[in-house]
């Protein structure tokens, strides 16, 4: 018998059928702006400038690393198709940028067309809700390199601001005050350490002691939009910089955008560390400097202002449910 390209692990026919799947979930999020179909070899967006005096385009990239892996094992993955988007909305609305289009990459072992779909149609949730696109996406079949029933993904998001309001932290000085907004838990950062710490003495459907939900649940919780609240904010008032708490925690990300010769103080007690990273703490007899290095510890934004705005910032963020927590200033 002849060989051909689904003996060895790569099924077209299944990346038919997840195509026809996902283009509805993809077609949801269009307007105006789009031109192309799905199916194109690239996705057309007509920019429209009006509004803005000198546009600049703003991108990012991303993946989810880990928490794949507890969405494969809980087979539930519409929700990581929404931490994704809302990663990456985040970096760049955190630069002053208004989300144009997102695009994809989901590469498994073998390609299941239901799985594609629910991720997708994630996808298409995250960017209805942040105003964005979906225009367009890849998806690969690679046996050999990952395992039958691994997948990975990432994303790319395009944004506009004009560029006399990028955000960028150079307006920053001494004496501004640090504001705080809540992460849903550990967003899509430290499930490396966190399944190694908690898998070792939990199951993914058991329910630790202070956890409202099962652990797999509570590592599942996606990772929140701050769009509107960061639009909110920047339309009414001088935010001189944004921090989106990933990897490297609250100093690692806050310094990034810090003048060289300023510095950090965080009042480490100001806020109630929700339960889920006392818990990998506890577990793990992980060292208060790891935790802070590796985790966002329950904050997922933090706004710098100057120390005059504070309670209309609080306000503000208030009338969209958020609670704003003084954390820290500017040395």
């Amino acid at each position: 018998m002849s060989e051909t390209y689904k003996n060895s692990g790569v099924d077209i026919e299944a990346g038919d059928e997840a195509v026809k799947k996902i283009k509805d979930y993809a077609r949801s999020t269009f307007n105006k702006n789009v031109l192309s179909d799905i199916g194109l070899f690239g996705g057309f967006y007509e920019l429209d400038l009006s509004g803005y005096k000198n546009p600049v385009l703003v991108s990012s990239v991303d993946g989810v690393g880990t928490k794949l892996k507890v969405a494969i094992s809980m087979g539930r993955h519409s929700s990581i198709g929404q931490d994704l988007v809302n990663h990456c909305v985040n970096d760049i609305a955190v630069c002053g940028a208004k989300p144009l289009f997102f695009l994809d990459y989901l590469a498994f072992g073998r390609l299941k067309p239901e799985i594609a779909s629910d991720i997708v149609k994630g996808f298409s949730v995250a960017c209805k809700e942040n105003g964005c696109v979906l225009i367009g996406g890849e998806t690969a079949e690679m046996p050999g390199l990952y395992d039958e029933s691994d997948y990975d993904l990432s994303g790319t998001i395009v944004g506009i601001v004009d560029k006399s309001k990028v955000i960028k932290g150079d307006k920053i000085s001494k004496g501004d005050i640090l504001i705080g907004f809540k992460s849903n838990g550990l967003h899509t950062n430290g499930y490396s350490l966190a399944r190694k710490v908690l898998l070792e003495s939990f199951k993914l459907n058991e329910q630790p002691a202070g956890l409202k939900q099962t652990l797999g649940e509570e590592l599942l919780s996606i990772h929140k939009s701050y769009l509107k609240l960061i639009e909110l904010l920047i339309s009414r008032l001088e935010i001189k910089g944004f921090s989106h708490i990933t990897g490297g925690g609250i100093v690692g990300n806050t310094n990034r955008i810090l003048p060289e010769e300023r510095k950090l103080k965080i009042d480490w007690n100001s806020w109630e560390v929700p339960e889920i990273f006392k818990l990998i703490q506890r577990t793990g007899k992980i060292e208060n400097e790891e935790m802070k290095k590796v985790f966002n510890l329950g904050i997922g934004l933090i706004a710098i202002a100057s120390p005059e705005i504070a309670d209309e910032t609080l306000r503000l963020a208030s009338t969209l449910n958020e609670e704003g927590i003084l954390i820290g200033e500017v040395l």
